[in-house]
């Protein structure tokens, strides 16, 4: 690398598209990384790089001391994690994610998930393929127009899930301690600033808030116990924000009816998990923002978040520790 050339570090995960934002840049080389790649190999790359993109990789204290010249750091995606925050702001360094490039994929992910519970898509199909006709009205089905929503986190995803759900005939309930009341009901929502008090009257529960400390175990055994049975949880954020023992627990004694969860406390997680063998849970491998076209859209702002830094206009909107800029 010539000494007026900086240097990104890019997955080999990382679709074509985001590698494709380079082409004409003559003054970035762009070194690629695979999950292969030891900590060792990596960290002789840190050692004279401008910025990385992380995929599945976490980013830790011990990564950021053998980044001596790293300008910024971009996470393919909006969760971060796996990555330490406080150490990188103690060294100056910008963490961005990727934005709003899944978060339509994501509200999909949620919506597609209370369309199958809804109408029992498992079991339909299963009827059809075994030759079951006749066992067609032993499973209820249900609309979701008519149905009262209760969205957790009101951030870029549930906004868009609040939208297709206003759209579908649902009343839109929103619990987000950090937005504004009139931010809510600007939207067509209604704010429920107490997540106990709004409980008991809700027939779907989808979460969209990040996870930190104060959401770890948000979901547990005495919040199951203030939902109505005929309720369903959806879970498309981050797993551990859910008890999966209190979900285990509350499905099985019909104290809530039905599940979506694409996250897990642990990925991947156990085939014995015993979450995994009831007929109400549908599940996705953490998979609702990685649709093909959200791999395009967050390649794409990954790398243009590395270069907004290196080209001194960071882009401000996806910075997540802004103290450091």
């Amino acid at each position: 690398m010539t000494a007026n050339r900086k240097k990104l570090l890019l997955p080999t995960e990382m679709a074509r598209a985001g590698w494709a934002v380079l082409d004409g840049r003559d003054d970035i080389e762009a070194v690629p990384f695979s999950p292969e790649t030891s900590e060792a190999a990596l960290h002789a790359e840190l050692a004279t790089a401008s910025g990385i993109a992380l995929w599945g990789r976490p980013f830790r204290a011990v990564d950021v001391a053998a980044s001596p010249h790293l300008q910024a750091v971009a996470r393919i995606g909006v969760g971060y994690d796996a990555v330490d925050v406080p150490a990188m702001s103690k060294a100056g360094i910008p963490l961005l994610t990727a934005g709003i490039a899944n978060s339509i994929s994501v509200a999909e992910q949620a919506l597609f998930f209370m369309f199958h519970l809804a109408k029992a898509g498992s079991a339909m199909d299963a009827v059809v393929k075994d030759g079951r006709w006749g066992d067609k009205y032993a499973t209820k089905l249900y609309d979701l127009a008519g149905r009262k929503l209760l969205i957790v986190g009101f951030g870029r995803i549930g906004t868009r899930l609040a939208a297709r759900c206003l759209a579908l005939e649902m009343t839109v309930f929103v619990h987000d301690p950090y937005v504004a009341p009139d931010a809510i009901t600007a939207r067509g929502c209604i704010p429920a600033p107490d997540l106990d008090a709004a409980l008991p009257s809700i027939d779907v529960v989808s979460i969209h808030c990040p996870k930190s400390p104060t959401s770890i175990g948000m979901f547990n055994a005495a919040r199951f116990a203030l939902m109505q049975p005929h309720a369903w949880l959806i879970n498309t954020a981050r797993g551990g924000i859910v008890d999966e023992q209190a979900l285990h627990a509350a499905l099985v004694d019909g104290r809530i009816a039905g599940a979506g969860l694409d996250v897990f406390l642990d990925e991947p997680t156990q085939i014995e998990n015993p979450l995994l063998r009831l007929p109400n849970v549908i599940t996705a491998p953490h998979m609702a923002g990685v649709t093909q076209e959200a791999l395009d859209r967050m390649a794409v702002a990954s790398v243009r978040n590395l270069l907004s830094v290196i080209d001194g206009h960071p882009n401000v909107d996806n910075v997540i520790n802004k103290d450091v800029l």
